[in-house]
């Protein structure tokens, strides 16, 4: 599951300018600087997951976010006041004062990722392994670095900016190596950053 916005006339008219950049928020205000960001015309990406929770002989179901604290919006940096004048957005991440965007590789991973409803989870932040890009199918354009291969596959999506990652797991009768090291040796090491074509089925 995600939540995201459609772009209207003020991210259209920063043009090519406008980039998806991180911004820190407060705790437990994601859903509200998403939405209040989406009203002001931002393309935002909030991606959630599901948690089920047990309370003795009842159950609950949330959808958190898997990123807790932090909001991607897509904006034209010189012109970011509107954002921070925002509640609940505290900074736009970078280096001291200077924002840096975020990979679109990475965000449009993550994005495809989620628009396909695929079960994700927040994982530990994964750098470095075996990078593999799907081309076709559902997952079309997503690119990863593969956990393990056995009995599914566990891919991790990172964004480094932020140094978290998210888990998915795909079948591996969907998937297939279509370039590069089989599937066992994709799975024993992470010292790889060469990234492999993969197909996967519709």
């Amino acid at each position: 599951m995600w939540e995201d916005g459609k772009r209207d006339a003020i991210s259209d008219s920063a043009g090519r300018s406008a980039q998806w950049f991180a911004l820190e928020v407060k705790p437990r205000f994601d859903k509200a600087v998403a939405q209040a960001l989406r009203m002001k015309g931002y393309d935002t990406l909030l991606p959630l997951y599901k948690k089920h929770h047990q309370y003795g002989t009842r159950s609950k179901t949330s959808e958190l976010p898997l990123f807790p604290g932090y909001v991607c919006c897509h904006f034209d940096v010189r012109a970011r006041l509107p954002i921070l004048a925002t509640p609940g957005v505290i900074q736009v991440l970078g280096a001291g004062n200077i924002p840096i965007p975020l990979s679109d590789l990475e965000v449009n991973s993550l994005q495809t990722a989620m628009k396909a409803r695929v079960p994700a989870e927040p994982y530990p932040f994964v750098g470095t392994g075996h990078r593999v890009r799907i081309h076709s199918g559902a997952l079309a354009g997503v690119e990863g670095i593969v956990i393990s291969s056995k009995p599914r596959l566990r891919l991790a999506l990172s964004i480094t900016l932020l140094k978290r990652s998210v888990l998915l797991e795909i079948d591996r009768d969907q998937v297939g190596v279509e370039e590069g090291a089989p599937w066992s040796e994709l799975s024993q090491s992470t010292s790889s950053g060469t990234a492999f074509d993969v197909a996967q089925g519709d």
